[in-house]
C-alpha cells in the first residue's frame, strides 16, 4: 500500500538535497509523436488500443513521488512525466524500430500526471531493466512555474549495475542518495510486484 504525503515526508530526510539535473537522453519521445498514441496516462503498465487492454511484461511497480521544495513545502500542480524502456529493453521513440517481437506492445513507455495539493504524483510502471551501457533507471521530467523544467533519473537502490553506470558515477554521493528508489514488495492482490515511495526536492 502506498503511503500518504505526511508519512513519506516524516520518514528520514534522505532527499533533502535538491534533485540533480540530468539529460533527457536520446529517447525522450517528441510531443507531436506522443499525441498520436492511443494511451499516455499515468499507468504505463497497460495499453488500451482497438477496444483491447494489453498488459505490460515485467514486474509491475507502483511509484509514488512526493514533490517538495528545499524548505519541505509540498509543490502542487507540477507536471510529472516519466519514461523508460520496456521489459525487452526497447524505448518508445520514433528513432527506435517498432518491429514485432522486439518491443512490448503492452507497455506504454511514457506517462504523465500532475502533483496533487499535497505534492503527490502516483504512477504505475515496471521495475526498470538494464539495457546495453546503462543500469536500470526511470527518466523523470518536472515542470512548474516555481522552477521551470527539470529532468533527472531515478535509480534502484542496491542495483549492482549502478557502480558501472557512467551517469551514476558522475553524481556526488548525496545526489545519488536523493535519486535512489527503495523498492518494497507490494501487497498481495494489488496487481503489483513492487511499490516505491520517493521524495524529490526541487529548488524553492
Amino acid at each position: 500500500m502506498l503511503l500518504g504525503a505526511a508519512a513519506m515526508l516524516a520518514a528520514p530526510a534522505r532527499a533533502r538535497r535538491a534533485m540533480a539535473s540530468m539529460t533527457d537522453g536520446p529517447f525522450y519521445p517528441p510531443r507531436a509523436w506522443r499525441e498520436a498514441w492511443p494511451d499516455q496516462d499515468a499507468d504505463l503498465s497497460r495499453v488500451r488500443t482497438g477496444g483491447r487492454v494489453l498488459q505490460a511484461r515485467g514486474e509491475h511497480l507502483g511509484l509514488e513521488i512526493a514533490l517538495v521544495d528545499t524548505d519541505g513545502r509540498a509543490i502542487d500542480g507540477a507536471d510529472v512525466e516519466i519514461w523508460q524502456c520496456d521489459a525487452l529493453a526497447a524505448y518508445r521513440h520514433p528513432g527506435v524500430p517498432a518491429a514485432g517481437g522486439r518491443f512490448d506492445p503492452g507497455f506504454q513507455g511514457f506517462g504523465a500526471t500532475r502533483s496533487s495539493a499535497q505534492g503527490l504524483a502516483r504512477l504505475r510502471c515496471i521495475k526498470p531493466v538494464p539495457y546495453p551501457g546503462r543500469t536500470p533507471h526511470i527518466h523523470v521530467k518536472l515542470r512548474h512555474v516555481n522552477f521551470g523544467e527539470l529532468s533527472s533519473q531515478l535509480f534502484v537502490a542496491g542495483e549492482p549495475g549502478n557502480a558501472r553506470d557512467f551517469l551514476w558515477r558522475g553524481l556526488a554521493a548525496p545526489e545519488r542518495d536523493a535519486l535512489e528508489m527503495q523498492l518494497q514488495p507490494a501487497a498481495a492482490g494489488s496487481g503489483l510486484r513492487w511499490t516505491a515511495q520517493h521524495v524529490l526536492v526541487l529548488p524553492a
